[in-house]
C-alpha cells in the first residue's frame, strides 16, 4: 500500500500556457471602494475547484477536445467578466491608505495547464500533496485568477484563486454560476450589484459593545504568524471527507433535544467542537469555535424588489464565537454543546447587528480591524470556524460538457484557527463534502472518534472508476502521507494573447 500512497502523490503540473482575459466589452474607468465590511478582511486568497470527466460533445470531437474547453473557457470568462468587473481590476491605496478596487480591466490571468495522472488517481483526500501549488493556481497580481488543467485520461480540473477582499462564498457562487451560464450561451440570471450604499454606515453610529468581543483592531493583535513556519511546526493539514445524508440526519437526532431541533449546521459544529475539545492536551483551556453569518437576508427587508441585498457582490459577513472549557465540551452530551452553537448564531442573527458592526467599523476607519478568534495564539487554545458552504452551487457550474464529479473550495491558511467548510456533494443527493484545515492531533481525534461518519473522499465515492477502489482504501488514506515536492513549471513560451477586449495594461510573464 505505501507504494500505492506515493504514487498517488507523485505527479508533475505543467503550466504550458499563460494568457491574459479581459472583459469582451470596453469598461469605463473607474474606483470602487471597499465596505465597512469588506474591510475587516486581511489579504487572503480563497481557492476553488471542479472537477469533470472527459469532457463529452454531441457534435464533433473536435468540439470536447481541450484546447477547445479551454477556449470555451476563455471565451465565456470574457463575457462574464463586462458583469463581474470586479475581478478584472487591482488594488490600489486611497488617501487614508484603505485598499480600494482601481476596475480597468486589467485583465484576469489564465492558465493552461497538463497533469501526467489520470482524475481517477489524484487523491483528494489529501489535498495539501495534489491541489495546493498544483491545480489551484497562486494569484501573483490582479485579484482573481483561473487554471485548466488536462489529465492522461483527459479528464479537466478548472480552478481559481480570488481574493477575499474582493468577494465572498456567496458572491463567488454567483459569478461561478454566471461564468458557466454565458458558456452554454445563456443570460446571467443574478446580475451583480455592487451599490455600496447599501452598507452605508448610519448617523447617528451605534453598535453594542458585544462587537468588541469579536472583533479588534489589527494594532491590538500578535505579529501574524508564518505561514510556512505554522503549517510545519504544528501540522496543519487539510483534509476532505464526506459524510453520508443518513449520518447528517443522525448528528441531528443526537444534537436535539427537549424538542429543539437544531439545524444541520448546528449539529456539524457542534460534534466537530466537542472533538476539538477532546484533543486538547489542557483540558483547563477555554476552545473557541466561529461560524460564518450571512448577513444579506437580514439587511433585505423581505428583499423587496428596490433591494439588491440578494445579488449585493461583496462581503456580508459576521464571524461570532463561543468558547468554553475544553473539559466541559468534551464530557457534556452533544445536544448540550449544540445549544452553545445557537446561542453563538443568535448573536448575529439579526438586522442590527449587522448595522452595528458597519457602524463599528466607522469608528475606526483608517485603522483596520479583524475577527478576534483568528488572532488567537496556539497557547490560548484550540480555535476553528466553520464557513457557509451549503450553497455551493456544484451542480450548476456546468460549462457545456457535462456536470463536475467533484467541486469544493480550498482555504490552507497560516496561524492556529483551524476552518471547515462544508458543502454539498455532487456524488450523491443530500450528503455533504467537508474541506478541512485542522491540526493533526484533532484529525486523529475526529477519526477515531467520529470515523463511521467522516469518511475519506475516495474516487470509489466520486465514481471516477471501478478499478480505483482497491488502491483509495480507508486503511491507508488515514495514513499521515508525506509531503513530497513537484516542480510546477513551465514548459513552453507563454502566450501573450489577450481574450476579449478593452483596455488591457501591458504586463510581465516573469
Amino acid at each position: 500500500m505505501a507504494s500505492a500512497v506515493a504514487g498517488v502523490d507523485d505527479f508533475t503540473v505543467t503550466v504550458k500556457m499563460k494568457e491574459k482575459v479581459a472583459a469582451v466589452l470596453p469598461l469605463q474607468d473607474h474606483l470602487l471602494p471597499l465596505s465597512n465590511l469588506d474591510l475587516l478582511l486581511p489579504p487572503l486568497d480563497v481557492g476553488i475547484f471542479f472537477c469533470y470527466k472527459k469532457p463529452s460533445s454531441t457534435s464533433t470531437t473536435e468540439k470536447s477536445s481541450f484546447p477547445s474547453v479551454a477556449s470555451a473557457l476563455k471565451k465565456s470568462l470574457a463575457q462574464a467578466l463586462v458583469s463581474y468587473y470586479a475581478f478584472s481590476s487591482e488594488f490600489i491605496p486611497n488617501s487614508l491608505g484603505e485598499p480600494e478596487l482601481f476596475c480597468n480591466n486589467r485583465g484576469v490571468n489564465f492558465y493552461k495547464a497538463y497533469a501526467d495522472i489520470e482524475l481517477q488517481h489524484l487523491h483528494l483526500y489529501n489535498p495539501d500533496a495534489t491541489v495546493e501549488g498544483k491545480l489551484v493556481p497562486k494569484k501573483k497580481e490582479g485579484v482573481f485568477c483561473v487554471q485548466a488543467t488536462e489529465f492522461k485520461c483527459s479528464g479537466v480540473v478548472v480552478a481559481c484563486s480570488f481574493d477575499h477582499r474582493v468577494a465572498d462564498a456567496y458572491s463567488m457562487n454567483m459569478f461561478l454560476v454566471s461564468w458557466a451560464e454565458m458558456a452554454q450561451s445563456k443570460p446571467i440570471s443574478t446580475p451583480p450589484s455592487f451599490r455600496r450604499s447599501l452598507l452605508n454606515p448610519r448617523r447617528p453610529s451605534s453598535y453594542d459593545v458585544s462587537i468588541d468581543d469579536m472583533y479588534v483592531p489589527q494594532s491590538s493583535t500578535p505579529p501574524p504568524e508564518n505561514e510556512e513556519q505554522a503549517i510545519d511546526d504544528d501540522k496543519i493539514i487539510s483534509r476532505i471527507y464526506y459524510v453520508t445524508a443518513q449520518d447528517i440526519n443522525g448528528l441531528q437526532a443526537r444534537a436535539s433535544s427537549g424538542g429543539c431541533k437544531r439545524t444541520k449546521l448546528e449539529s456539524l459544529s457542534a460534534c466537530l467542537w466537542q472533538i476539538v475539545a477532546k484533543s486538547e492536551r489542557d483540558s483547563m483551556k477555554r476552545c473557541k469555535l466561529g461560524i460564518v453569518v450571512d448577513g444579506r437576508t437580514r439587511l433585505s427587508d423581505g428583499d423587496r424588489p428596490n433591494n439588491c441585498m440578494s445579488n449585493y457582490f461583496g462581503n456580508v459577513l459576521s464571524i461570532p464565537h463561543g468558547e468554553e472549557i475544553a473539559k466541559e465540551l468534551a464530557t457534556r452530551p452533544l445536544s448540550w454543546v449544540a445549544e452553545l452553537v445557537h446561542k453563538t448564531l443568535r448573536g448575529a442573527a439579526s438586522k442590527e447587528h449587522f448595522l452595528g458592526l458597519i457602524d463599528w467599523v466607522e469608528a475606526r476607519r483608517p485603522q483596520p480591524a479583524m475577527t478576534k478568534i483568528y488572532c488567537r495564539g496556539r497557547e490560548d487554545g484550540a480555535a476553528f470556524v466553520v464557513s457557509l458552504g451549503q450553497r455551493f452551487p456544484v451542480e450548476r457550474v456546468d460549462f457545456g460538457w457535462g456536470k463536475s464529479v467533484f467541486g469544493s473550495y480550498h482555504f490552507p491558511w497560516g496561524g492556529y484557527a483551524g476552518y471547515v467548510m462544508p458543502m454539498p456533494s455532487a456524488s450523491r443527493e443530500g450528503d455533504w463534502v467537508v474541506n478541512m484545515h485542522m491540526f493533526k492531533e484533532q484529525l486523529d481525534m475526529l477519526e477515531g472518534e467520529e470515523g463511521h461518519i467522516f469518511h475519506p473522499l475516495s474516487p470509489k465515492y466520486l465514481n471516477l472508476a471501478a478499478t480505483a477502489a482497491a488502491t483509495f482504501d480507508v486503511s491507508y488514506a488515514r495514513e499521515e502521507i508525506p509531503s513530497c515536492s513537484h516542480p510546477y513549471t513551465t514548459t513552453s513560451a507563454a502566450s501573450t494573447n489577450v481574450e476579449g477586449g478593452g483596455k488591457v495594461k501591458s504586463f510581465s510573464l516573469a
